[in-house]
C-alpha cells in the first residue's frame, strides 16, 4: 500500500456521485513518491518513501525538523 514513511498519509475513502446521486465508493490515492534525500547533518543520502505534501514542507523546513514534527528522531 502506498504510504508515508514519515506522516503515515495514506489512501481515502471517498465517494464517485453521479448525476442522479448515487454515491459509490471509490479510493484517493496519495501522491507517495521514492526520493533520496540529502541530510546535511548527517552528512549522508537517506531514501525515503514520502508524499508530495511531505516533500514541499522538507523543502521549507528541512528533513530533521520535519520528522521531529512527526515524532522521529535522527
Amino acid at each position: 500500500m502506498a504510504r508515508s514513511e514519515i506522516t503515515g498519509r495514506r489512501r481515502l475513502r471517498a465517494h464517485n456521485v453521479s448525476h442522479s446521486n448515487v454515491k459509490t465508493v471509490r479510493w484517493q490515492h496519495v501522491n507517495v513518491q521514492r526520493r533520496r534525500l540529502w541530510v546535511r547533518e548527517l552528512g549522508r543520502y537517506i531514501t525515503l518513501k514520502l508524499s508530495a505534501h511531505d516533500l514541499r514542507c522538507i523543502d521549507k523546513i528541512g528533513l530533521l525538523d520535519f520528522a521531529k514534527r512527526y515524532g522521529h528522531r535522527a
